[in-house]
């Protein structure tokens, strides 16, 4: 009688699991010695049947044996289908959990990776070659971009700025479409107006978003690749040989000599050039490239100016010096477009403290409303911060146009001295703005040692002027300008022929860079304005 009923509960079983353990269970029943004995089974395999249903699903279906495999015929291979996974009912719910959390801490690790973090700005890949400031688009030009962004807790910023009709910007919008004689402007042989132009970094040429004009230099520090105007003709594959290295170093003697914005130094470049001809020190560079560098390396050797150099460009470079086509302007204004003008942040921080990033100087006849907006934002500031720490160069209207924001009545800033014109132009800030309330407000600038050229024009000015305090990392040092000069088909000199000359000190930071009132590192340049910015707002 317990046999059959032992028999009856292993039938309610599983198939699968009947067909695989049934005559086995029945053979352990039918061994055991006692009545007893035969309770305890009766009663494991009841806790069995419970057990089987509930978390053992592979058992719930009768296993059909598998086909045996079929032999290929005539090397035709065969394919067996194996029988689908099926996962059981209780791993469900914790496998919808798993994953949930997994895509919750993958969000949370791309918001806050340390790209996010540390504000790391990777460079876009850029598909097509820079394009180039138009040298008839606006004034002269600095750029920076910073490596410290303000707090997003802290700030309420604007990402895009438009002008709008409020007084201070339509008077800044009159300023950028002033007269050349509002900044500093300089005539071409041809007797056309030509915006003074800083140099810029090769950095930020390399973004693409600041662009050097065809008829000024491209900076490029001694490490990096010189490259010539726009080539038009490939070059032929021959030597150089003694007859035209000389015609070369006489040409580059004679351009240093006349344009090099030092006459005593440029005549020790020209006097060591001949020299090491005359030495026989040129006789082994027979082709371009060497030549080329060789000749950069012993003007440097006598000027100590890392931005003297002769240029080779395996094609022939154009004799064109025109103006950029339409086309080209209107390129570059797509782009200042697409970059908010590179003005990227504007904040006002706890206290009531303007914060502006700016990452280049941008020709004022086409941003100028932008740079008004800018301010006009910031118009009700406590005290402003001009974060510059990565800005390498523009232009000088754009400079003198910011400025005008920290004064109430017409300054001088600075003058270009042209030496290849024997010329110098001032530059000045603009009328005062109406309704400006900047004018006696606390500034400071960040710097670092990538701010370059006219954003060390706008720190050193506001140093020498008293106005801004500095903090940050001593810029980089370049006060000279210039244009490249075609020597023949594929050789190109690089000879700064313009200084910036401040009317306060006489000199520029050509070499030493601008120095910070307060030096620390670029990374805690912000932070220390702010604590400086929030101790004299307490003192009023």
């Amino acid at each position: 009688m317990l046999r059959r009923i032992y028999r009856c509960v292993l039938r309610l079983h599983p198939p699968a699991f009947r067909s695989r353990f049934g005559d086995e269970i029945l053979s352990i029943f039918d061994e055991a010695k006692g009545q007893l004995s035969g309770f305890r089974l009766l009663l494991d395999s009841m806790l069995s049947l419970v057990r089987q249903w509930t978390l053992r699903p592979e058992f719930w279906r009768e296993i059909v044996p598998d086909p045996a495999p079929q032999s290929a015929l005539d090397g035709v291979p065969s394919f067996c289908i194996l029988s689908p996974f099926r996962p059981r009912p209780a791993s469900v719910v914790p496998g919808l959990i798993l994953s949930i959390a997994i895509f919750s801490l993958t969000c949370v690790a791309i918001k806050y990776s340390w790209i996010h973090v540390l504000h790391v700005r990777i460079p876009e890949v850029q598909s097509e070659a820079p394009l180039r400031i138009p040298p008839n688009a606006g004034h002269a030009v600095f750029l920076d971009r910073t490596t410290e962004s303000v707090p997003h807790h802290q700030a309420a910023t604007s990402s895009v700025l438009n002008a709008d009709p409020q007084t201070p910007e339509a008077a800044s919008r009159a300023a950028s479409r002033a007269t050349p004689s509002a900044v500093a402007t300089k005539a071409h042989k041809n007797g056309a107006v030509q915006p003074l132009l800083f140099p810029q970094s090769t950095a930020q040429q390399s973004k693409g978003n600041e662009i050097a004009p065809r008829s000024l230099e491209s900076e490029q520090t001694a490490s990096q690749p010189l490259t010539t105007t726009a080539p038009t003709a490939f070059a032929e594959d021959t030597k150089l040989d003694a007859t035209a290295r000389h015609r070369i170093i006489e040409r580059a003697s004679a351009i240093v000599t006349k344009y090099y914005v030092d006459a005593e130094v440029a005549q020790k470049m020209a006097i060591a050039l001949r020299d090491h001809e005359t030495n026989g020190d040129d006789n082994e560079a027979t082709d371009g490239p060497t030549f080329a560098d060789l000749l950069t390396n012993q003007m440097r050797e006598v000027s100590h100016d890392k931005y003297v150099a002769v240029i080779y460009s395996a094609l022939k470079t154009s004799e064109d010096t025109s103006a950029p086509t339409a086309e080209e302007v209107a390129r570059y204004k797509k782009e200042m477009r697409r970059n908010n003008c590179t003005f990227e942040k504007v904040a006002i921080l706890p206290h009531n403290i303007g914060y502006l990033k700016l990452n280049s100087f941008p020709d004022a006849s086409i941003c100028g409303p932008t740079a008004s907006a800018a301010m006009a934002k910031l118009n009700h500031a406590d005290a402003i911060i001009f974060d510059l720490r990565d800005n390498p160069g523009g232009y000088a209207n754009t400079v003198a146009l910011i400025v005008t924001y920290l004064f109430d009545r017409p300054t001088h800033l600075n003058d270009f001295y042209d030496r290849s014109q024997n010329s110098t132009e001032e530059s000045w800030t603009l009328p005062p703005v109406p309704g400006n309330r900047l004018a006696d407000k606390p500034a400071f600038v960040l710097t670092s040692s990538r701010t370059f050229s006219a954003a060390e024009g706008f720190s050193y000015d506001l140093k020498m002027l008293k106005r801004a305090t500095l903090v940050g990392e001593t810029t980089s040092g370049r006060g000279h300008m210039g244009v490249p000069h075609r020597i023949d088909d594929h050789f190109t000199i690089r000879a700064p022929s313009m200084k910036v000359i401040n009317p306060i000190s006489k000199t520029n930071w050509e070499g030493t860079g601008v120095e910070p009132d307060v030096n620390v590192k670029a990374a805690d340049a912000l932070r220390t304005a702010i604590n400086l910015a929030e101790g004299n707002l307490q003192k009023k």
